[in-house]
């Protein structure tokens, strides 16, 4: 495959990539499903499919599908309604796909997640050969996280975030983020002066622009996290493209439409973009100046001798800040220990296992 693609005009002949919708653009707005949208979105990715295109569809939809059948005036803020209406709505959302799908004889396969199975090498290695099984046999992975287990102090993110850890995952060529605007502006759309923004190469670029969030009713995001969503794949090799579901077809044929990131970093995996992007941090760590420089040569485990404080309360395998001798940050990685014990420990010679094993653990400074 063609793992960097250079802009989007190669979008028409990538082979393989993700594309994740919102709630947005799947649901109406008093909250129940938008039949039409969703058949206009199963007809333009089934054409991409007789092309030969293989790809994996994060959708949104579940829970405001679940608001629409349960009755409520809103999205709930609490985990366990979350959880109810996500359990209501998946399987209403997931018989439609299977509809549209089916009718143009293209069969699809519901994908589950939770943070453990990015986080857990085990479970990272069984969802990978699962979702490679079903490219493999021409099924379309249809993947949301599972909210119906997932809990407030362990989640994936909104499913933007989860659009480019499974980007990863399949290591596909490019990310397509769909949501209710045709791409990213200079401010607020609305605002007279904002103008889009077509290209951008470099994060950087984006320092002094207003990125507006949430924009939907029934969505949890905005574009903020598409543009946080772009940083997280890009920095890990997969350029994005981020425009409106009506454009997805123009977008697959490779037209100029939205807003196009370019890829500046090289591929990894997506349990290490996990850690360094998506995971939430339970406490910090900070180092000396020499464990820094040990750190960042490269192969190294951190140990506790170079810990010169520790912050927050955290558990064997919770995800942890590492900073510097002056607070910035270093890298990001999952806790060899308690915080207890390591507080003990830090500043010690021969404790034991490493603190952070490099296995664990991506450095972010460079």
């Amino acid at each position: 495959m063609n793992r960097a693609l250079a802009n989007r005009a190669f979008v028409s002949s990538a082979p393989r990539f993700v594309v994740k919708i919102g709630s947005s653009s799947l649901t109406k707005a008093d909250g129940t499903l938008n039949r039409k949208a969703l058949e206009t979105l199963s007809d333009t990715l089934s054409d991409a499919y007789d092309r030969n295109q293989r790809f994996a569809l994060i959708s949104s939809g579940a829970v405001a599908a679940g608001v629409g059948r349960l009755g409520i005036a809103s999205r709930p803020t609490d985990m366990s309604g979350l959880q109810a209406a996500a359990m209501v709505g998946q399987p209403h959302l997931m018989t439609a796909y299977g509809e549209q799908f089916g009718m143009r004889g293209i069969g699809i396969g519901q994908v589950l997640l939770t943070a453990d199975d990015v986080i857990r090498r085990t479970h990272y290695r069984n969802a990978r050969l699962a979702l490679e099984k079903l490219f493999a046999m021409g099924i379309i992975p249809i993947v949301n996280e599972n909210d119906a287990v997932a809990t407030t102090e362990l989640r994936l993110g909104d499913n933007d975030r989860l659009a480019a850890i499974i980007a990863h995952l399949v290591r596909a060529d490019v990310l397509i983020l769909l949501t209710d605007v045709d791409g990213l502006y200079s401010g607020p759309p609305s605002d007279p002066g904002s103008r889009p923004i077509r290209f951008v190469g470099n994060m950087a670029e984006l320092e002094n622009y207003s990125i507006t969030g949430r924009g939907s009713l029934f969505g949890t995001g905005g574009m903020a996290t598409k543009v946080t969503a772009a940083r997280m794949a890009t920095a890990f090799g997969i350029p994005a493209l981020v425009t409106s579901a009506e454009n997805l077809r123009p977008a697959l044929a490779g037209e100029p439409v939205g807003t196009w990131f370019a890829a500046t970093g090289q591929k990894s995996n997506a349990r290490a973009l996990w850690i360094a992007h998506a995971a939430k941090s339970h406490g910090q760590v900070r180092l000396d100046a020499g464990a820094v420089d040990a750190l960042e040569s490269g192969g190294n485990s951190l140990l506790a001798v170079g810990i010169t404080d520790v912050v927050g309360t955290f558990d064997p395998g919770d995800p942890i800040d590492i900073l510097g001798p002056g607070g910035d940050l270093i890298a990001r990685g999952l806790a060899g220990w308690d915080s207890e014990r390591l507080r003990e420990s830090a500043g010690q010679p021969g404790a034991g296992r490493p603190a952070v094993h490099v296995d664990d653990m991506v450095l972010l400074r460079h």
